[in-house]
């Protein structure tokens, strides 16, 4: 059962492909110079690779306007560079997951075409058309302050069709029977190829009702079943990493009741509550949300993650809480973006402070859950906020202190790279990190080999535990009669925490697993834990002899 649920227990990384290695030095990274990249990863310690969009698009939006869905960007190679790369990924026990756009097209995909000049088309009932322009066409935009409509009239159609995300990406009418076809169609092609799963995007747009007439859209959960009976029928052990920031009380209709459905989704919940703990040294809200996301079938599993290629959307946070994170780490305009989120990467929101980087992704890795890195977050990669958007934090992947970071020989790579002051490529870069034991890069490899040896993480059942402190969050992991602690200090100042593991005699004795120091429990039976400024440490817990009985060491 457990190498089924590979995803339990993984860690999975994400990147682009055009920015994270450039083979033949035309400035646009590609399948080559990834394949060459493949022996860096395995060395870091991932399980997984989630390549963001890669098929064929114009571009307008980072590739996720797609206007081929079974071929490869020709900037990034050919359908034969990519089965060398999976092949590649497979030799070295590393599997790949790839993003699946299906809400919409790029408009200028061969269907939106021809469904644009011929009403008669089979292609016309691909898309969501209305002859009047819809009266809340003003509402329910994606990117507020960029995006004006989600209804654009098309001279040649003598129409206008819907698009939830920008003007060139038209949705898809995912009710269509053919629409659903063709979608388990462009998924049974790349599994073929060697993907071992998708990250869906847009989750609850796909399965949303559409139509000029639709005023509160239904979701229909049902095409989740089809999409998951499908996947498992072609590869038993692929699986769906579905984008849905919704509420707690919804997440059960994902994941499915009958455990049918998504096999994993994106902790938005958490996330937020996350980043107000780091910014107001309070994990109570964010214990809250541990709760509140609890319940999921025993097979399904929560991506967590601290930052990823959209900016931090805070949304979901109350309007204080929210208030409290703009001010601690997107105080600036520039910082923020579609009037709910920050752009930045993680090291710069959190002032290049080594100590508390290092804290916040030992906490998201220890929180219940499959941890979901960004490329160049294990070096502490810096953003550029003069690119619009969300192109500040997707900048190319800083390899050494050659000319262009070493992602290119191009002197104009497709995005600049960052240079000069403190997250500059002359500073941070791999090659640097990697000869440098105290590095980030390095720390980041032996996290990452800790969250492996800590199976409970990703199989247990977890509580949090009172440390008398509300700076200080303390979560116990129980599985198969193995238990862990895990305690982060949010905190700038030291402090001692008084906790209670709660395991009986077992709990007498704590086991440090970075630095094999113990802890032993007071006559009261509780631990004085003392903790530096934003310190944190990862506990087994019981004595000698119960660590010699552990079936997994």
């Amino acid at each position: 059962m457990i190498n089924d649920l590979w995803y339990k227990n993984s860690v999975v990384y994400c990147l682009s492909i055009e920015t994270f290695m450039d083979a033949n030095g035309d400035g646009v990274g590609d399948l080559h110079g990834l394949a060459r990249r493949l022996d860096y990863l395995a060395g870091l310690g991932i399980t997984a690779i989630w390549l963001m969009p890669f098929q064929t698009s114009p571009g307008r939006d980072d590739g996720y306007d797609v206007s081929d869905y079974y071929n490869v960007d020709p900037r990034y190679g050919t359908l034969g560079d990519f089965v060398e790369f999976t092949h590649g990924a497979k030799q070295r026990g590393i599997r790949v997951l790839i993003d699946l756009v299906v809400n919409h097209t790029s408009d200028q995909h061969p269907w939106f075409q021809e469904a644009r000049r011929d009403e008669g088309s089979r292609f016309r009932d691909w898309y969501v058309w209305s002859k009047q322009k819809p009266a809340n066409a003003n509402e329910g935009m994606v990117f507020p302050g960029v995006q004006t409509s989600t209804w654009t009239y098309d001279k040649e159609a003598k129409a206008y069709y819907f698009h939830r995300f920008y003007d060139f990406q038209p949705d898809l009418d995912t009710a269509n029977p053919h629409v659903q076809a063709e979608i388990l169609k462009i998924m049974g092609f790349w599994i073929q190829l060697g993907v071992s799963g998708f990250r869906m995007d847009a989750v609850p747009f796909v399965i949303a009702e559409k139509g000029a007439d639709v005023k509160k859209p239904r979701e229909r959960f049902e095409m989740l079943r089809s999409f998951r009976e499908f996947l498992q029928w072609r590869k038993g052990d692929s699986i769906i990493l579905a984008e849905a920031n919704v509420l707690p009380e919804t997440d059960m209709d994902y994941f499915g009741e009958d455990d049918d459905r998504m096999q994993m989704m994106f902790n938005f919940q958490v996330n937020q509550t996350l980043f107000y703990a780091l910014a107001s040294a309070n994990c109570r809200p964010l214990e809250k949300a541990l709760e509140a996301t609890r319940t999921r079938p025993e097979t399904a599993q929560w991506g967590l993650f601290l930052r990823n290629h959209d900016e931090l959307d805070l949304g979901r946070l109350s309007e204080g809480q929210r208030s409290a994170v703009f001010a601690a780490f997107g105080p600036d305009k520039d910082m923020q973006l579609y009037d709910r989120g920050i752009r930045r990467r993680l090291a710069p929101m959190l002032e290049g402070n080594g100590a508390r980087i290092r804290m916040a992704y030992s906490l998201m890795f220890s929180l219940p859950g499959t941890p979901v890195l960004r490329y160049g977050d294990e070096i502490g990669m810096g953003d550029d906020l003069s690119l619009a958007e969300r192109n500040c934090a997707r900048t190319p992947m800083q390899w050494s202190t050659e000319p262009q970071a070493g992602f290119t020989k191009s002197a104009t790579p497709i995005l600049p790279v960052i240079t000069g002051g403190a997250y500059g490529f002359e500073h941070i870069n791999v090659a640097d990190q990697r000869r440098n034991p105290d590095s980030m890069l390095n720390w980041m490899e032996r996290l990452i080999r800790m969250r492996k040896e800590a199976p409970e993480i990703g199989w247990g059942d977890y509580s949090c535990v009172e440390t008398g402190q509300q700076g200080v969050l303390a979560i116990r992991y129980d599985w198969r009669n193995n238990s862990i602690l895990i305690v982060h200090n949010l905190m700038r100042e030291p402090v001692e925490a008084e906790i209670d593991p709660g395991i009986g005699e077992n709990g007498q004795l704590l086991i440090d697993i970075a630095d094999g120091s113990n802890s032993k429990a007071g006559k009261d039976g509780k631990h004085c834990v003392f903790l530096e400024g934003f310190g944190y440490k990862w506990y087994r817990i019981g004595g000698l002899d119960y660590l010699l009985r552990r079936s997994d060491i």
